[in-house]
């Protein structure tokens, strides 16, 4: 069974293609300032004929999104939700809904309607989720304050749990690692999280984002490294 996976994120695109749960293809595209405007849409067109597949799997991690408590059901007004955390077009984003039982949230997400048409195009079996859901699905968390981070490419979210409660979630665009840390810290005071009595779990890309470990590790007492991202292996959260 071959399975083609994306990964969307700001300005990116991952794609994983497995066989029998074997990664045996990966890549990542990037936006950069000579990349022509249509650059992600055109790399998308690529892996989508590289070969046939049985099933897609879709992972947005784009940050139009709003965070509801499960059973949530005025879906109609999922974008004037999303709009007061990011500006919204309808015309050109299609309205998603995923949701996470284990927390009993759910998150509202819009995703690019252009690819949205290419994948089903396709006709093929295809599941579409968003990152904060998948990463919520992962979190082994105790009765403590906690702070968990998911790191990317220029990008990261994070939640903030309380007694197995979800306190803020929160997804951005890194483009300094001192100006993120910044947020952390400011985030903890606001929330009443004190540095020495939270926990702080770090996932993904924390490779590449060394530089901000490396600060983070100097103001925090208990900071774990869950997993780093490990070519075809690890596809944010398998």
């Amino acid at each position: 069974m071959n399975v083609l996976k994306l990964l969307f994120t700001k300005d990116g695109l991952t794609y994983q293609i497995a066989k029998n749960k074997s990664i045996f293809e990966e890549k990542s595209y990037f936006v950069d300032e000579e990349s022509p405007e249509n650059f992600i849409a055109d790399k998308l067109d690529d892996v989508l004929i590289k070969q046939r597949f049985d099933e897609i799997q879709v992972i947005s991690a784009l940050n139009h999104f709003t965070l509801m408590p499960e059973g949530f059901s005025q879906h109609e007004t999922g974008y004037e939700l999303i709009a007061y955390n990011a500006p919204v077009d309808k015309e050109k984003e299609e309205l998603m809904l995923s949701v996470n039982e284990k927390f009993k949230v759910q998150f509202y997400y819009t995703f690019p309607k252009n690819f949205y048409k290419k994948i089903k195009e396709l006709a093929l079996p295809v599941n579409f989720n968003f990152s904060g859901e998948r990463f919520l699905n992962s979190i082994h968390n105790k009765n403590n304050k906690e702070i968990h981070i998911n790191l990317y490419h220029s990008q990261c979210e994070f939640f903030a749990i309380d007694n197995k409660k979800i306190i803020l979630y929160n997804n951005l665009d890194v483009n300094s690692e001192v100006d993120f840390l910044y947020f952390i810290m400011f985030t903890l005071s606001k929330i009443g999280f004190g540095i020495n009595e939270t926990n702080f779990f770090a996932y993904g890309e924390t490779t590449e984002n060394e530089t901000f470990i490396s600060e983070l590790q100097k103001f925090v007492m208990n900071l774990k490294i869950v997993f780093d991202n490990i070519p075809n292996k690890n596809f944010i959260l398998n």
